[in-house]
């Protein structure tokens, strides 16, 4: 899968040094899958959550992180809505992101 973008994951690592190491695994394991359906994400992320349109909530550092991804199962591609705490994330309508 083509993850867009990195540079936001990277922004958010900056600013919290200990998500570095999650969602450079995370990242690893998203570039090499080739998901074609929430299933498969659930396959590898027991803890995923599916929303409409097609997004997805990834818990990140053992839950300490919520990533919110849209996917595009027949092009390949993940694109990062958001990623943060949850304080952040309770803030937010991850449906519409």
């Amino acid at each position: 899968m083509h993850v867009v973008s990195v540079k936001t994951l990277r922004e958010f690592w900056e600013r919290h040094a200990d998500s570095e190491a999650a969602l450079r695994t995370w990242f690893r394991e998203a570039k090499a899958a080739t998901w074609k359906s929430f299933a498969d994400i659930k396959a590898c992320h027991r803890s995923a959550d599916h929303l409409p349109g097609n997004r997805v909530v990834f818990d990140i550092k053992g839950d300490h992180y919520r990533l919110v991804a849209r996917i595009h199962y027949n092009a390949g591609r993940i694109y990062i809505r958001f990623i943060g705490t949850h304080a952040e994330y309770d803030k937010i309508n991850a449906e519409t992101i």
